[in-house]
């Protein structure tokens, strides 16, 4: 028998079969393009190791109405069940992500937030304080909105993302709860 693969805060029983995920990978830019989205790459190479589907991927600039259209538009496919974005997430007059994503979610999910400044925190220090990563619930998709830097994908992917999306994660995980999303 497989021993438990430990993760932060919970352990992967290798002995369950991964339910893969269908993940969109949005990049909220002015200056990305599919040549040089160096954060979009990472994200989709990882969505893709962990053995999930890559749904689609995309690169919006930052603007509030283009990120809430392409959100929709993934939302409304029915063929994505979460989406992680990269970018437009700092405090900077252009950065809008959170402006374009909050008003959309059916529920927020807050503890993402606390959990991915706590792991930043460990990379960066107190820069981590000029992000406002956010997650939240949109129409029954996992909606996940981290910084545009490759360390801050790693961050949010590797040690916060990733576990949460893994079927055999334990105690609990996000993909359990995902046919019980719209429920009323």
């Amino acid at each position: 028998m497989n021993a438990p693969v430990l993760t932060p805060g919970g352990k992967i029983d290798a002995t369950r079969q991964l339910k893969p995920v269908r993940v969109a990978v949005l990049t909220v830019s002015d200056t990305r393009v599919a040549e040089n989205d160096t954060s979009g790459d990472l994200l989709a190479s990882r969505v893709i190791g962990a053995g999930h589907e890559l749904a689609d991927r995309a690169i919006v600039r930052d603007d509030v109405e283009a990120i809430r259209a392409q959100v929709k538009a993934w939302v409304a496919s029915g063929q994505v069940e979460a989406i992680v974005s990269t970018g437009g997430t700092g405090i900077t007059g252009r950065d809008v992500t959170p402006e374009a994503i909050r008003p959309l979610f059916d529920k927020e999910i807050d503890g993402f937030s606390v959990v991915f400044h706590l792991v930043s925190y460990q990379s960066v220090g107190l820069s981590t304080l000029q992000s406002r990563a956010l997650a939240g619930i949109v129409g029954g998709v996992f909606v996940f909105c981290l910084p545009g830097s490759n360390g801050a994908v790693k961050d949010g992917w590797d040690k916060v993302i990733s576990a949460q999306l893994d079927s055999r994660h334990g105690p609990c995980n996000m993909v359990e709860l995902m046919p019980r999303l719209m429920e009323t």
